[in-house]
């Protein structure tokens, strides 16, 4: 069996657009910004056996706010940029019920069986509740990075960190830990 550091993208790869104090993806290329430290917490994560695989909602594509295509183009983008294995991504809206929309683990679960991962020994990276929820419910250790966006914040996670390069040291000292 595989691990994997499942990452939510927007506020934990690139830069979200926050207004109001919420969180939003950005609404074309040209706003993409690869946030500091991720390249270096990407490789060092991939390099150390992890499979990196981006779980996102994009309900803005459902409600008719983007176009599929301009999300298709930041996911192209970030992943000729980025050691990233696969895109997870989920286009519904929260009333679809989609089994692939975090809160619900859908995404993180098919991942799992496609590419034989062990879910008890992977991660999910993420700033909102959602995310946090999902790798819960999937059965991972939770890193939930805190912008403190003016939402409901998550019920429960294994770590906090400040970004993901501070995530990646989090999840590397454990494996260095388990290994003795």
């Amino acid at each position: 069996m595989r691990r994997a550091v499942f990452l939510d993208r927007d506020g934990v790869i690139n830069r979200a657009v926050v207004r109001n104090g919420k969180p939003y993806p950005p609404a074309t290329l040209t706003d993409v910004e690869i946030l500091p430290g991720v390249l270096e917490a990407l490789v060092a994560l991939h390099d150390a056996g992890f499979i990196l695989i981006v779980v996102t909602n994009q309900p803005d594509v459902a409600r008719g706010i983007t176009a599929r295509a301009v999300v298709e183009e930041i996911n192209h983008y970030l992943a000729n940029c980025l050691p990233i294995d696969e895109f997870c991504t989920c286009y519904h809206d929260s009333s679809d019920g989609c089994a692939c929309r975090k809160p619900l683990p859908g995404a993180l679960l098919a991942a799992a069986q496609q590419y034989g991962i062990d879910l008890g020994e992977s991660y999910m990276v993420g700033d909102r509740w959602r995310d946090t929820e999902a790798g819960e419910r999937a059965g991972c250790k939770t890193i939930f990075i805190d912008y403190c966006y003016d939402e409901k914040p998550p019920e429960s996670f294994t770590f906090s960190a400040k970004s993901l390069k501070e995530a990646s040291t989090i999840i590397l000292g454990e494996l260095l830990y388990d290994k003795h």
